[in-house]
């Protein structure tokens, strides 16, 4: 089989040459368009070293069997594509997006990435926990430069300096590697999450677990957050001011699949936090967890400044390349052998993610 890279709007690059490599041994064909990775400098030659042909754009899109892109394809590329191809991104169309009533227009099979299972077979597959790990790690990162404080509590010879306050708002992979990345800083972390299954990982990464007594755990959200109680919501709201005027960094991540994110952080909490203070949300894309945050801005409102970025992964395209292509490899390899395409439509991870099957749609929204 072919399989097609094509040079995107995005820091980051598909497949990098270890992962072709491996491609190209279990007798695979790799085409990468030109000048696909000199974001994350991997040069032409790099991919032709790993055995991968280097070409136009519109080669690519013509010879490809199955292409893997970051993101969504605009129509002009799509009409490219030769008849029973398979396309490999990060759709999302449970935002809405009505993605699939582009993609049915096209003969060509169409894989969401983002609607891989979470289950133990698809772990080593996951992109969206593979992203959320460094998003998670940068938030961290990003607050601590715009903090005009120390992170870790300094014993000097002009005095004791304190150590920062950290607030982490979800426990999913993005505010577990904040915690463990804010501890490391040597914050005081505190957690909150409505799931009381994550309150072990919390306490073993050193952070304080804050909970509201009443929570709906719903296990069959994928990670995600579920809607609460109109009584618990009064209650979180309560706490969470409480620990968030206490707090130097806020970093929120709660989402809730296929809905706007749920305010957490109102304008009226955020004019009680102490000036200097920083919120991180990574939720942006989705709304927000905090009711000022702008989708791709850094802004300041009451002294406290508020970043609002949902793709901090793309601050260290390397790694985010190199875990995604591992994750890309590790979903071909189910439907590849030997160089043959044996896709089985009735697997549960395949069943899942397919958007449409040769023109056909399958998604069915919720």
């Amino acid at each position: 089989m072919l399989i097609g890279v094509l040079k995107e709007d995005d820091p980051r690059v598909a497949l990098i040459p270890e992962v072709i490599t491996k491609l190209e041994d279990d007798k695979n064909e790799v085409c990468v368009e030109n000048n696909a990775g000199e974001s994350i400098f991997i040069h032409d030659i790099h991919f032709q070293q790993a055995k991968a042909r280097v070409d136009s754009r519109a080669n690519v899109l013509r010879d490809a069997d199955i292409l893997i892109t970051l993101q969504t394809l605009p129509e002009k590329d799509l009409k490219l594509l030769k008849k029973g191809a398979i396309l490999i991104s990060m759709f999302a169309p449970y935002t809405g997006n009505k993605i699939e009533e582009t993609l049915t227009k096209y003969p060509i099979t169409t894989f969401s990435l983002d609607m891989i299972p979470r289950i133990t077979l698809a772990q080593s597959m996951d992109v969206l926990s593979s992203m959320a790990s460094i998003a998670g790690y940068k938030a961290v990162i990003t607050a601590a430069g715009i903090l005009p404080r120390y992170f870790p509590m300094l014993t000097t010879a002009a005095g004791t300096i304190p150590p920062a306050r950290v607030l982490v708002i979800g426990a999913g992979v993005a505010g577990l590697q904040a915690v463990a990345t804010a501890k490391r800083l040597g914050a005081i972390v505190e957690v909150f999450d409505t799931r009381t299954v994550v309150k072990e990982e919390i306490q073993s990464l050193g952070a304080k677990f804050i909970e509201v007594e009443g929570s709906v755990d719903d296990k069959a959200a994928g990670g995600y957050a579920v809607e609460q109680s109109k009584d618990y919501l009064e209650k979180q709201a309560q706490l969470i001011k409480d620990r968030a005027i206490q707090s130097d960094v806020i970093i929120t991540t709660a989402q809730l699949r296929g809905k706007p994110a749920p305010i957490l952080i109102s304008k009226e909490v955020v004019n009680e936090m102490r000036d200097g203070s920083v919120i991180v949300d990574l939720a942006s894309s989705t709304g927000g967890n905090c009711e000022l945050t702008q989708d791709k801005k850094t802004i300041t409102e009451y002294g406290v400044t508020i970043v609002g970025d949902s793709e901090l992964h793309n601050l260290a395209p390397i790694h985010a390349s190199q875990l995604y292509g591992k994750n890309i490899y590790n979903f071909l390899k189910l439907m590849l052998k030997d160089g043959a395409l044996t896709l089985d439509m009735d697997h549960e991870i395949y069943k899942s993610s397919c958007l449409t099957y040769n023109g056909e749609l399958r998604y069915k929204s919720n």
